[in-house]
C-alpha cells in the first residue's frame, strides 16, 4: 500500500516537471547573451539612458510574476514583457518625454512649431529696426530750393550722415559744411567724452569758445555759462529741428551736457575756424576791394537762407537771427562768413501761421538795435518786423567792413559802430538817444565814394538803415545787388 503511493507521488511529479519543460518559451536574448537565443518562461525588452545615450536589451527570465513586467516606464528605464515564443523579436519601448528626433517625426513638428514663430518675430523686428533707421537718417537729410529772380538756382543735397562721410568731410569740405549736419541726436549725447579742450580763444557774457580735437581733427566747443542755459537750449533746438544746412551759416555737430570739475557744463560742438570772428579779423587785418566784397556777400547769403521759408517735408521754417553782429560771424579759410550764435532766433512757419520766439530772456546787443527795438515799438507777433532788424544790424556790419577796405592806400582803424557817439559799453538810454530820438547813424568815411564798389555799399548801408523797417532793403534785394557787383567786379580780371 505504501509502495503504491510512492510511485503515485513520483508519477505526479514526473507529470509536472514535463509540464513546466514543456511551458519554457525561446526568446530573443541581446546584446549580451551565448547565443541569439534564450529558455524561459517569460520575454522581455528594455531600455535605459546612461550618460543621455539609449541601451536596449532583449532577454528571458524564469518568472512571469516579476515586479520589472508590471509595464513601469520612466525617463531613464522601461521594461516589457510578452509570453510567446520570439514574441520580443519586434517589441519596441519608448521612455517618457524622451523621444529621439529621429524616431519619431513629431519632435520635428513640435520644433517647427517653435521655431517657425520665433524667426517670424525675429524677421519683424529686423524690418522695424531698419525702418526706424531709415527715418532717423532721412530726418538728417535735406534739400534747399532756393530761386530768385534774376533766375540763379540752387539745390543742395548732402546726406550728412556720419556713417557715410569721413570727420574729414564733416569738417573741412566747404561745399558740405554747414548746420544740420549734425551727428544723430542719441550720438550727440556721447560726443563730449571723445573732446579734448586745447586753448580758450574767446570770452563773453555766454560763457567761452575753445578750440577742441575731436578724432585728429580741430572743432570749437562753445561753453555756455549757468545763467545762459536758454541760449543752450535754444540754439540745440534750432540746430536739430530746423535742418538748417548751408555754407555760410555754422557747421553744427554736437549738443552736449557735460561734468567738469563737479560742474555741469553745456557744450555746443561745431565747426572751427581758425581766423575767428569778423570781429577779431577786422582788427588786424586791411581789406582789398575783392575780399571786402566777398565778407560781405557772403554774410548776406547767410542772411537770405536764414530769412526763407522753404516748403515741403525736407524744408524748413524762416527764421530770424536777432543778434547778428562781427562777433556773431566767423571768418573761414576761404575768405567767405558763416553767421553763428543763433541763441535768440525766431522761427516762423507761414504754412501752419506759427511764431516762436522762445523764451530767452536774454537780449540783443544794444549797440546793434533798430531804432524800432530800442524804443520798445517792434511788434513782436510779426515776423518781418525781426527780419528788419537783421537788416539793420547787416547794415552796420556792412559799415564796419568797409571802413577797413583800402582805397588809394588809405583805411581807417577798427571801430565799432557808434563810436564817436556812446560809450564803449553803451546803455539801452545811450543806444536809444543817439539812434531814435537824436535819430543818427555812422558817418560814412568819405574816401568810399571815390571807388565804385565801395560807394555802392555805401548806398547799401544807408537803405539798411532807414527809421521805418519797411523802408529798409530786404535780404535778397541785397543778395542781389551784391551779386550783380561780383559780377562786374570780375569781368577786368576776365578781360585781361
Amino acid at each position: 500500500m505504501f509502495q503504491a503511493a510512492i510511485l503515485g507521488l513520483s508519477l505526479a511529479i514526473l507529470s509536472l516537471s514535463r509540464n513546466v519543460i514543456a511551458d519554457e518559451l525561446a526568446c530573443v536574448c541581446e546584446p549580451a547573451c551565448e547565443s541569439a537565443t534564450c529558455s524561459g518562461r517569460v520575454c522581455f525588452v528594455s531600455k535605459h539612458l546612461e550618460e543621455g545615450k539609449p541601451h536596449n536589451k532583449k532577454g528571458c527570465m524564469r518568472d512571469p510574476t516579476s515586479e520589472y513586467c508590471k509595464g513601469s516606464i520612466t525617463e531613464v528605464y522601461g521594461m516589457k514583457c510578452c509570453f510567446s515564443n520570439m514574441c520580443n523579436e519586434n517589441l519596441n519601448i519608448e521612455l517618457k518625454d524622451n523621444i529621439e528626433p529621429n524616431e519619431d517625426p513629431s519632435h520635428k513638428k513640435l520644433l517647427l512649431i517653435i521655431l517657425v514663430p520665433l524667426f517670424g518675430i525675429l524677421l519683424l523686428s529686423v524690418l522695424v529696426g531698419l525702418l526706424v533707421w531709415k527715418l532717423v537718417q532721412n530726418r538728417w537729410r535735406q534739400m534747399h530750393y532756393v530761386s530768385d529772380e534774376l533766375g540763379d538756382m540752387d539745390i543742395m543735397l548732402k546726406a550728412a550722415m556720419v556713417g557715410d562721410s569721413t570727420l574729414d568731410d564733416l569738417l573741412s569740405d566747404d561745399c558740405t559744411t554747414g548746420s544740420g549736419s549734425g551727428l544723430p541726436f542719441l550720438v550727440q549725447r556721447t560726443v563730449a567724452r571723445q573732446i579734448t579742450l586745447v586753448e580758450c580763444v574767446g570770452k563773453g557774457r555766454y560763457g567761452e569758445v575753445w578750440r577742441a580735437t575731436w578724432h585728429g581733427e580741430n572743432v570749437a566747443v562753445k561753453i555756455f555759462s549757468s545763467r545762459d542755459e536758454q541760449s543752450w537750449f535754444r540754439e540745440t533746438e534750432i540746430y536739430n529741428t530746423v535742418l538748417l544746412r548751408h555754407d555760410n551759416i555754422l557747421g553744427f555737430i554736437a549738443s552736449d551736457m557735460t561734468s567738469r570739475n563737479s560742474s555741469t557744463q553745456l557744450w555746443l560742438i561745431t565747426h572751427y575756424h581758425e581766423h575767428g570772428s569778423l570781429y577779431d579779423y577786422l582788427q588786424s587785418t586791411v581789406l582789398d576791394g575783392e575780399t571786402c566784397l566777398r565778407l560781405a556777400n557772403s554774410i548776406i547769403c547767410g542772411l537770405v537762407h536764414l530769412h526763407v521759408e522753404i516748403f515741403g517735408t525736407q524744408g524748413k521754417p524762416a527764421i530770424a537771427h536777432r543778434d547778428l553782429k562781427s562777433r556773431n560771424i566767423l571768418v573761414k579759410n576761404n575768405m567767405q562768413c558763416c553767421i553763428a550764435d543763433l541763441g535768440l532766433a525766431v522761427i516762423h512757419s507761414q504754412s501752419s501761421d506759427y511764431l516762436d520766439i522762445g523764451n530767452n530772456p536774454r537780449v540783443g546787443t544794444k549797440r546793434y538795435m533798430a531804432p524800432e527795438v530800442l524804443d520798445e515799438q517792434i511788434r513782436m507777433d510779426c515776423f518781418e518786423s525781426f527780419k528788419r532788424t537783421d537788416i539793420w544790424a547787416y547794415g552796420l556790419v556792412l559799415w564796419e567792413i568797409a571802413r577797413r577796405t583800402a582805397v588809394n592806400g588809405i583805411v581807417e582803424d577798427y571801430k565799432p559802430p557808434f563810436f564817436d557817439a556812446v560809450p564803449i559799453d553803451p546803455s539801452f538810454e545811450d543806444m536809444k538817444k543817439v539812434v531814435c530820438v537824436d535819430q543818427q547813424t555812422p558817418t560814412v568815411p568819405n574816401r568810399l565814394y571815390s571807388d565804385p564798389t565801395l560807394s555802392a555799399l555805401a548806398k547799401i548801408m544807408k537803405e539798411c538803415w532807414y527809421q521805418s523797417p519797411s523802408a529798409r532793403l530786404t535780404a535778397l534785394r541785397i543778395k542781389k545787388t551784391l551779386k550783380k557787383l561780383s559780377n562786374s567786379f570780375d569781368k577786368p580780371k576776365q578781360l585781361s
